[in-house]
């Protein structure tokens, strides 16, 4: 999906929740697997949630089970991250991705967006 465009980034204390949107400009087909990722300062890009568009299946980063929920919206080709119990170490920009693979590493995407900040106060 060229063009994927997120949003709903930004400054958020400890404890509290966020929820980022991603559209695409057109459909996403059923055999796609939109993803999240992070990156931190300093860091390697860290995977956070996938989930397959077709059968809604999901999977998570160890980071960030039980805290943050994956979702679609496929008539509005929307997926979204449901982010709550924020941390401090949450504090990264967030990248919205999309792969015809079941994958969980970057270099297994081969579309992104721009990303979006966020930051948790502690």
């Amino acid at each position: 999906q060229v063009g994927l465009a997120e949003s709903g980034g930004g400054l958020v204390q400890a404890g509290g929740s966020l929820r980022l949107s991603c559209t695409a400009p057109g459909r996403i087909y059923s055999s796609r697997v939109m993803g999240w990722f992070r990156q931190a300062p300093g860091k390697e890009r860290e995977f956070v949630a996938a989930i397959r568009w077709s059968r809604d299946r999901t999977m998570y980063g160890d980071s960030v089970k039980g805290r943050f929920t994956i979702s679609r919206e496929s008539a509005k080709n929307t997926v979204y991250l449901q982010m709550n119990s924020l941390r401090p170490e949450d504090t990264a920009v967030y990248y919205c991705a999309g792969s015809s693979q079941w994958a969980s590493y970057p270099n297994e995407y081969d579309s992104w967006g721009q990303g979006t900040q966020v930051t948790v106060s502690s």
